[in-house]
């Protein structure tokens, strides 16, 4: 008998072909467990960023138009819209007693005055997390603080780096127009208007979900300075200072060589943002 016809050597090589069966099947059942769940991991991970893109999205689109309706009823005293947030997984916050707005007159010489110094109210929704979202870029408006383009050019609607995410918010900036109104003891009388949306009679607002929403147009407050100037000028310059942002604008102005009138009305839409309950 020789060593291959063994008994013992022939069940030898059986059971190792026999383990080598479950053992091979063993490998190929981890690799495709291993293989499945790194599939399974990044299709997650995959729809979890579509979904958070299209949140963002939705809370942007939100925002967007949430500031079309707060428009359609400025001087409007009297006059409201509803409007209801997405639930876009983030936080809405109306912070009436935020967004400090100062508002001066100068013409570089003898006049230097403050028209306005108070809150002006904004709206924040603060974002869920993102990494691609891109902080300090504008929707809506640019970042100078006062334009003066009246009626238009007042919404600054940003995306901002908050404490722990990115946010949303929306603030209205004043506008500033000019006119002269004929002649005063041969003085030109040259009158300023600065539109001024105040949202500080709103509700103060910490909450997620889908929000429905009640916008008013209560008053339209109007408070005027007057300046009477002996000597001529050629501009007027207003600064304006919105949450320590600071930007400036140059009025032209009409005089004479016995001065000029300049009557700066600081005219106010009070703007009511609260909760609705249904």
């Amino acid at each position: 008998m020789t060593p291959l016809t063994n008994p013992l050597f022939v069940k030898l090589q059986r059971s190792k072909i026999g383990l080598a069966i479950p053992v091979t099947f063993l490998i190929l059942f981890v690799t495709m467990l291993g293989i499945v769940s790194i599939t399974y991991y990044f299709s997650i991970e995959k729809v979890n960023a579509q979904s958070q893109t299209l949140k963002i999205s939705t809370a942007k689109q939100d925002m967007l138009t949430f500031d079309d309706s707060i428009l359609s009823i400025l001087w409007q005293p009297g006059s409201a819209r509803r409007f209801e947030f997405s639930d876009s997984g983030g936080t809405l916050r109306v912070q009436p007693s935020a967004n400090l707005l100062t508002i001066s007159v100068t013409d570089n010489e003898n006049l230097s005055d403050t028209v306005f110094n108070g809150t002006a109210g904004q709206v924040k929704y603060e974002l869920p997390y993102s990494q691609s979202l891109d902080t300090g870029f504008f929707l809506k408006g640019d970042s100078r603080t006062i334009t003066n383009q009246s009626g238009s050019g007042l919404t600054q609607l940003s995306i901002v780096r908050g404490d722990d995410h990115p946010a949303i918010i929306l603030r209205y900036r004043p506008s500033a127009s000019h006119a002269t109104m004929g002649t005063e003891n041969n003085k030109p009388v040259n009158n300023l208007r600065i539109y001024v949306v105040n949202m500080n009679a709103s509700e103060t607002i910490e909450l997620m979900g889908k929000i429905p929403l009640k916008i008013s147009s209560l008053t339209t407050q109007i408070s005027t300075t007057t300046y009477n100037l002996s000597y001529p000028l050629e501009t007027l310059t207003l600064n304006s200072t919105l949450e320590n942002e600071n930007w400036q604008v140059s009025i032209p102005i009409e005089s004479t060589v016995d001065g000029a009138i300049i009557q700066v009305e600081v005219v106010q839409c009070m703007v009511k943002i609260e909760r609705l309950v249904r």
